[in-house]
């Protein structure tokens, strides 16, 4: 599936007893020896939801958070039991995602963290300016955030500029990394370099933090539409849950057969 341009594959574990591990998120993940994708999330049965989901980056390291796969897994999960509601278990906890009469998918995806070990960051230190060269906000979405924002986002040399700021010492679990131009208030252009998957055409936790460190800096309004190279999302944040909208598709289908160890 994927969810403007950003690709995620779903392992629907339900009932079986396969097991995903690094190693096998690595091999499917490579573009040129397995399906490829940003990320991997898998749905597992759940008690007091509708099903449970788990992250993987492409690299076969684990994340808390993944807006497009999160509204991807709600897509599949209201078709089969034909109602525009559902819950689902990350994380993060437990995560309400609904359908819009537009059909956009809707997910609340919790408070954003905004303490410094929380992101978490290498010292103690004010998440609101961080001491690097653009002086960026940073926060938490259940992964970390690192947003710059520019006069001009597309003459920012995203491929050089992302993996340097990810691997800075300053973040000793990486980060995802943004660069955003404010058109005004309650619209932004956002270009991604996510952690552990590179460029991104269209990042939903990405969206949603960058939204968030815009108003925290008081350049943005509640109610914000988020231009990404992939297209449109919408994120509202009013102090406390985030609310992320925008479109799921999917791509193609299949049965997986991969190592139950």
């Amino acid at each position: 599936m994927h969810a403007n341009g950003d690709d995620f594959v779903l392992i629907d574990l339900r009932g079986g007893d396969m097991v995903i591990g690094p190693e096998l998120v690595r091999l499917m993940g490579d573009r040129q020896r397995g399906i490829g994708f940003n990320q991997l999330a898998t749905l597992a049965d759940c008690a007091d939801a509708t099903a449970s989901l788990t992250f993987w980056n492409a690299d076969g390291s684990p994340l808390d958070a993944c807006g497009s796969a999160t509204r991807g897994a709600a897509l599949k999960l209201m078709e089969e039991i034909g109602s525009d509601t559902v819950s689902v278990r990350t994380a993060r906890g437990l995560l309400l995602c609904s359908r819009n009469g537009d059909g956009l998918i809707a997910v609340d995806m919790g408070k954003p963290s905004l303490d410094w070990a929380d992101v978490p960051l290498a010292s103690a230190m004010d998440t609101l300016i961080l001491p690097l060269d653009g002086a960026p906000a940073a926060c938490s979405m259940g992964n970390p955030h690192c947003t710059f924002f520019v006069e001009d986002a597309e003459a920012v040399a995203l491929d050089t500029f992302g993996p340097a700021i990810e691997n800075h010492p300053l973040f000793p679990q990486g980060v995802n990394v943004h660069v955003v131009q404010v058109i005004d208030p309650a619209h932004i252009r956002l270009r991604i370099w996510e952690r552990g998957a590179g460029l991104s055409p269209g990042s939903g936790s990405c969206a949603c933090a960058a939204v968030v460190n815009g108003i925290r800096r008081g350049l943005l309004g509640p109610r914000v539409a988020v231009q990404c190279d992939g297209g449109m999302l919408h994120v509202a944040w009013r102090g406390e849950g985030v609310l992320l909208t925008g479109p799921v598709e999917r791509s193609h289908s299949g049965v997986c057969a991969g190592s139950r160890s």
